[in-house]
């Protein structure tokens, strides 16, 4: 859409995967030092938003754009592999599969060093500003297009 007036902290490789480093703080753990289990879906959300936003696609933009629209989160799948501990480094990973119509499908993985620590699966659909399920415009699909992987 516009030229990006913020940086994104992450970035898209050779390989078309979006990589957002990222840090385990104190807020994001439980009593025991460990990261408590709602505390990943933030992690993930950073995670598709930077790399919207490495894209052009902005969401304080897109909400009053000529075609007006956001995203829902419509179907997540989950798994904690290992466990994320306070002051961990993390590398939150996302990838485009290919979507169609109002869908939009990502893979992403959350990772420490080479650890697979948690991996999720989300179906996001567009939406018009009342809710209502609607097509991707077609500017957004030919910004996220080019880095579809599909799964072998």
């Amino acid at each position: 859409m516009s030229e990006n007036p913020k940086p994104s902290a992450g970035k898209f490789d050779a390989d078309n995967i979006h990589r957002l480093a990222a840090r385990v703080y104190y807020e994001d753990t439980d009593f025991s030092g460990l990261v408590y289990h709602a505390r990943y879906l933030n992690f993930f959300e950073r995670g598709r938003t930077d790399s919207l936003r490495c894209l052009g696609i902005f969401h304080h933009e897109i909400a009053t754009h000529d075609e007006p629209t956001a995203f829902a989160v419509r179907r997540m799948n989950i798994e904690f592999d290992l466990a994320a501990r306070i002051d961990d480094a993390l590398v939150v990973e996302t990838i485009y599969r290919p979507s169609k119509g109002a869908r939009l499908m990502m893979d992403q993985r959350m990772l420490r060093g080479d650890e697979t620590i948690a991996r999720v699966s989300v179906q996001a659909i567009c939406i018009d500003l009342t809710g209502r399920v609607k097509r991707a415009p077609k500017w957004m699909t030919k910004l996220w297009l080019p880095k579809v992987i599909t799964p072998a």
